[in-house]
């Protein structure tokens, strides 16, 4: 009599439990257990970037991912309605903070959209911008993303200002830029591996993401960068530029050359660097 036959199909259960039949005991592991899984498809390349970058953005600052102060498209709060309407159409941003007599003086955030009941009023003369603006939310630069992207859901606010420690505007983060750490990924022709921050180059340079961390940098090529005045790479390079720089553009710190191989409107991405 022939034995039965056994049924070798696994469901996603027995998936799981096979992934995390040995408990990693810190995070170093449990990326190496995720990258196991990719390898074996039990994860997709999309998840396991994620996964990562959720994992990536209680290490991250509200200062590496603001739109600095240089960038920022303000309001004033005694512009005329024509004004404004010119300003949004210009820039196509939606949210805009609203200042008094300097950037410094926050006084709320304006939402373009709630604009849009003037556009049907005949009589515009008694248009105040105080009336639509709503509160700002203010944090310090050195509030974690995790932190941020809670604060986000729970007030449902979409835009914070960031300030330094003299109480100066240094930028703001969006709940975009927020998520775009943990969904978002370098689209550039330089083939860097999603969980590799620093690259060496056939030609003997290197290709180093932004995020990268100051401590990560500095043991990695030997370097003594101040980890308490930038968390990441890409902050030191942007105070030594003192402005968002374009792709293509060239700076050096220390004994460090740096070029900007892909960067957008709200920040630096990812960085060539040569060492003399």
């Amino acid at each position: 009599m022939s034995e039965p036959k056994q049924d070798h199909r696994r469901t996603w259960r027995d998936w799981v439990a096979d992934l995390f039949s040995g408990e990693p005991s810190d995070r170093g592991e449990l990326l190496e257990v995720l990258r196991d899984a990719a390898d074996r498809a039990i994860l997709d390349g999309e998840a396991l970037n994620i996964i990562f970058g959720a994992l990536q953005v209680s290490d991250v600052h509200a200062r590496d991912i603001m739109i600095p102060r240089s960038q920022l498209v303000s309001v004033k709060a005694d512009a005329p309605l024509p004004t404004l309407l010119v300003q949004i159409i210009e820039s196509q941003h939606s949210r805009f903070p609203v200042i008094g007599d300097d950037l410094d003086d926050i006084k709320g955030i304006l939402h373009a959209k709630d604009l849009l009941p003037l556009l049907l009023q005949d009589d515009r003369e008694d248009f105040d911008l105080k009336d639509c603006i709503r509160p700002a939310s203010i944090i310090p630069e050195s509030k974690r993303l995790n932190i941020l992207l809670q604060e986000f859901r729970q007030t449902r606010n979409h835009m914070a200002v960031v300030i330094d420690e003299y109480g100066h505007v240094s930028g703001v983060v969006t709940i975009e830029d927020v998520l775009e750490q943990i969904v978002g990924e370098i689209e550039d022709e330089y083939d860097v591996d999603d969980d590799s921050f620093i690259k060496e180059l056939d030609s003997g340079s290197y290709t180093v993401k932004a995020l990268t961390t100051v401590e990560d940098f500095n043991a990695y090529f030997e370097a003594d960068f101040d980890e308490d005045a930038s968390d990441t790479i890409g902050g030191v390079v942007l105070r030594k530029f003192g402005r968002l720089p374009e792709r293509g553009d060239k700076v050096s710190v220390d004994r460090f050359d740096f070029q900007v191989l892909h960067a957008d409107s709200r920040r630096i991405r990812l960085l060539q660097l040569d060492c003399r």
